[in-house]
């Protein structure tokens, strides 16, 4: 079981990562599903309403009073019968004033297998957070919701093996229909059956703070170059060096916001070993210095 009274720093931008709280699972399942309640957080010594990133999934059903949650810089505002999932590293800040009222969910990345992953969009991060069912998809997936909760306490009419594996059905099923909700999100289904583009995706994601090169993850991912720029064009309307470069501001911007690193290290961080360098690209992408975005924070 993990201990959670431990934390532990992320490499790139020190921001607190918190690891799933194994240890608080009814039978130490990867999973906990119930109510929230004010002042829970995912470990005892976190303030909730501190950026930080977790190293598992959330999903919050949203019943109370309308909350606001800043999830990667955007702010949501988030009503009753609105969901937000939140995946593994995206930083994140609860609100400070808001109680939020309704049922959350939270799961290890590797208690489903990999086929039913993929099947789900566990790792969908060119998706929104903020989900809005209507009605019958809000009645469906708070059915599948509760009946998951009722499997998660019901510790007493099956082993624990068996229980495990009715608990990742059932799981199964309600990550289904919320997959299909985020799905159905503006050109998400285009960009989901464009394996070219995802593939790209996946490889910035893991490549971006080393490597800034459209050319580069083209012969990588064995694509000619011009098939790259149509299947990123095709799915996201910008250039595959524009999203690449949209990924490294985002990280810079974690950087500076959160963390005290000296600017030249921010700049290392995410692939500009020269501060000149990434002080100039910086302001051509966000019409300000990294000097002055860090100021106009504090």
């Amino acid at each position: 079981m993990a201990d959670t009274s431990t934390e532990y720093e992320d490499d790139r931008a020190g921001i607190r990562t918190f690891p799933f709280p194994a240890d608080l699972s009814v039978l130490g399942v990867g999973m906990q599903v119930g109510p929230m309640e004010p002042g829970r957080t995912w470990h005892a010594e976190a303030a909730a309403e501190r950026v930080h990133r977790i190293d598992f999934h959330a999903v919050m059903l949203i019943r109370g009073d309308p909350i606001r949650h800043m999830v990667d810089f955007t702010e949501y505002e988030v009503s009753v019968g609105e969901l937000l999932w939140i995946r593994p590293g995206q930083v994140h800040r609860f609100s400070r004033t808001a109680a939020y009222r309704g049922t959350a969910l939270i799961m290890q990345p590797g208690f489903l297998p990999r086929g039913i992953v993929e099947a789900t969009g566990l790792y969908r991060y060119d998706l929104p957070p903020l989900l809005r069912p209507d009605p019958a998809q809000l009645a469906a997936l708070e059915n599948s919701l509760a009946q998951l909760e009722r499997e998660y306490l019901d510790t007493g009419t099956l082993p624990l093996s068996l229980h495990t594996s009715v608990l990742r059905h059932t799981l199964t099923a309600f990550l289904l229909r919320l997959a299909h909700l985020a799905a159905s999100s503006a050109d998400a289904a285009r960009e989901q059956t464009d394996t070219t583009f995802t593939r790209f995706r996946e490889a910035v994601e893991k490549g971006f703070a080393t490597n800034h090169s459209v050319s580069a993850y083209a012969d990588a991912l064995g694509y000619s170059r011009r098939t790259l720029v149509r299947a990123v064009r095709a799915a996201t309307g910008e250039t595959p060096k524009g999203f690449i470069d949209k990924r490294v501001v985002l990280e810079a911007k974690r950087l500076l916001a959160h963390t005290d690193l000296p600017i030249g290290r921010v700049g290392a961080s995410v692939g500009f070993p020269d501060a000149g360098n990434f002080s100039k690209f910086f302001h051509q992408h966000t019409g300000t210095t990294p000097v002055a975005f860090r100021t106009e924070l504090s």
